[in-house]
């Protein structure tokens, strides 16, 4: 194995490192539909991809280390999602080369927006071109699963049905949407979620849903965590007033959706001096992809 380090040196990307965007995503339905031996949960979610973009840039570099150059505080490179997948790569491949990372986080952390997964599957799928490693789109998602349930899906790259513990994947058509987010203050762990006594386990699974038919959306989480974070409850009563909010993942986000961007807009203005609002709008592609 290299020798791999992980220092802070300059918060600034290098003026030839390559930047890239790594979305956000929403989990539109998601039911837990049985639990494994192996205490995995089996899920069925759809996703979409949004315009919510965390920014990284690469270089890559023949000194055969990674260096993150902007470390998240209170996390060992060993947990840094970014520098997990950058090594991945480096072991599977037997690549002796290495790379300077740089990201900027726009996407809230602990929120069940998939900032830190969608930070790695990018890390995997643009090493994977820079440094010619020439591993396939469903190898690497096989791959991604190391790192996290939601990576593969990123790699994935489109609207998708997911089902299992997040390793099958359909491609999901979904028109256009606009969403408001508010980002409650608050960390919400997923592990604590997923052990909490008052858990749904036992939702009915469905066939392959179409868009259509699907008007009564749910997530099998979203009482669980309702129940223990007012300051989510306090947010989900607000969006409350404007239609049906939903919570995504395993929290702390919750949002509502609209079908044009007017409306959004107009909702987004009424909260945005009271809460940490995002204005967005759904994305049929991940944009390494387009």
């Amino acid at each position: 194995m290299n020798n791999n380090t992980h220092q802070h040196t300059n918060p600034q990307p290098a003026d030839d490192a390559r930047l890239y965007l790594a979305p956000a995503k929403l989990n539109l339905d998601l039911r837990i539909i049985g639990q494994r031996e192996d205490g995995y949960h089996l899920l069925e979610s759809i996703f979409t991809l949004i315009d919510l973009y965390d920014r990284i840039w690469l270089k890559p570099a023949n000194h055969g280390q990674i260096v993150l150059h902007t470390p998240v505080e209170g996390i060992s490179p060993e947990e840094d999602l970014c520098f997990r997948a950058a090594a991945l790569l480096q072991a599977a491949s037997g690549t002796r080369q290495g790379v300077d990372i740089w990201v900027q986080k726009n996407i809230p952390m602990g929120g069940g927006l998939g900032g830190g997964s969608s930070d790695a599957a990018l890390i995997l799928m643009a090493l994977n071109q820079l440094w010619q490693t020439g591993i396939t789109q469903t190898d690497l998602m096989h791959m991604a699963l190391q790192l996290g349930a939601d990576v593969p899906f990123f790699i994935f790259g489109e609207n998708a049905f997911v089902q299992g513990v997040g390793e099958k994947m359909t491609t999901f058509s979904l028109p256009k949407q606009w969403y408001v987010i508010i980002h409650p203050p608050v960390h919400v762990s997923t592990s604590e979620i997923f052990a909490h006594k008052s858990l749904t386990r036992d939702s009915k699974p469905r066939i392959m849903p179409v868009f259509q038919a699907m008007q009564h959306w749910q997530n099998d989480m979203q009482s669980v965590v309702l129940a223990d974070y007012p300051v989510v409850r306090l947010a989900f009563d607000e969006l409350a007033r404007y239609g049906r909010p939903m919570m995504s993942g395993s929290g702390a986000c919750v949002f509502l959706r609209f079908d044009n961007q007017q409306e959004a807009k107009a909702v987004y203005r009424q909260i945005q001096n009271t809460h940490q609002v995002y204005c967005v709008a759904s994305l049929a592609k991940h944009p390494f992809y387009s």
